[in-house]
């Protein structure tokens, strides 16, 4: 596959981001499950899918600088890792979850609402 169609891959960040974020949540969950919570081995192996999945996402962002891609993907990171605590894991996050998760998200939301120059 040459560079050029690579490219023609690119993802909007909107779709692409959550994606990624579930990708790289649960691919790590699958390794934490099994170095501390004792879960078989197998659990490496849609954990190592699943964080290829993930890279694979991330480079499909429409953008000119990887360390943009993935510094705007840390603040959805942090929203997603919240709700999984929250909805997988049963742990309500606390008001400083809360405000630490809105702060990151307004971040990622400035390096991706700014227009570039090309």
């Amino acid at each position: 596959m040459s560079h050029r169609a690579r490219r023609d891959w690119g993802l909007n960040a909107a779709i692409a981001y959550p994606l990624a974020a579930v990708a790289e949540i649960s691919g790590c969950f699958a390794i934490w499950a099994w170095w501390r919570l004792g879960a078989s081995p197998l659990w490496l192996a849609p954990g190592i899918l699943a964080l290829a999945l993930f890279g694979w996402l991330l480079a499909q962002i429409e953008t000119s600088a990887a360390g943009r891609a993935f510094a705007a993907y840390g603040g959805i990171y942090i929203g997603a890792s919240m709700l999984w605590m929250w909805f997988v894991e049963g742990q309500r996050p606390d008001r400083w979850d809360f405000i630490g998760t809105s702060i990151c998200l307004i971040g990622a939301a400035i390096i991706l609402s700014v227009p570039r120059e090309t």
